[in-house]
């Protein structure tokens, strides 16, 4: 169709104001929503990222003690300290690693939670037994300061939180390490 003027009438193309508003109130919800949920995944994100420092501090110190054919301790000192120490002879050490536990996290047990799947703890934040000593032996297992096999948790969390709680084991006739997470209910094998 022509207008008066001979050419064809031009539509407008774009979107209302009340369009606008619309897509805006919709993005200014969901990124609501999103920063909860953010923040609500937050003690989770730092008790794992606590766990893993945990996981990769006992595996430097099987892997050392066994590629090195050397004693090697690991030094749970609380609040938050893990220690990994090579033993050079009877009376000199190497200290391999000295690592905090970031977020806020600490080893401690966490008020109502039990005791890990493995069933190493005994009511302390890191439990082996009566041990005052734990080193990797250069066959891999886990054994006391008098060279008998030693099984054992650490528990880690950040205060006042539950859902951060996680608990490292070792078994300690194999060297086998194995990270929980709790997840509101139960430990999860991570």
């Amino acid at each position: 169709m022509m207008n008066a003027a001979g050419s064809t009438p031009s539509t407008q193309a774009g979107y209302s104001l009340i369009e606008m508003i619309v897509v805006m109130g919709l993005l200014v919800t969901l990124s609501g929503m999103a920063i909860v949920q953010i923040n609500a995944s937050n003690p989770g994100l730092k008790g794992d990222g606590a766990m893993r420092t945990v996981l990769a501090q006992l595996n430097q110190a099987r892997e050392s003690a066994i590629t090195q054919r050397r004693y090697v301790r690991v030094v749970f000192t609380p609040p938050n300290l893990v220690q990994v120490i090579r033993e050079d002879t009877t009376t000199t050490t190497t200290v391999l690693s000295s690592v905090l536990l970031e977020g806020g996290a600490a080893f401690m047990l966490t008020t109502g939670l039990p005791d890990s799947p493995d069933r190493f703890g005994n009511g302390t934040a890191v439990a082996f037994g009566s041990v005052t000593n734990v080193k990797f032996s250069p066959e891999g297992t886990l054994v006391n300061q008098d060279g008998a096999t030693a099984n054992g948790s650490a528990f880690l969390a950040v205060p006042g939180t539950s859902l951060s709680a996680r608990a490292v084991t070792i078994l300690g006739s194999t060297g086998r390490i194995r990270g929980y997470r709790w997840i509101g209910s139960q430990w999860s094998l991570v």
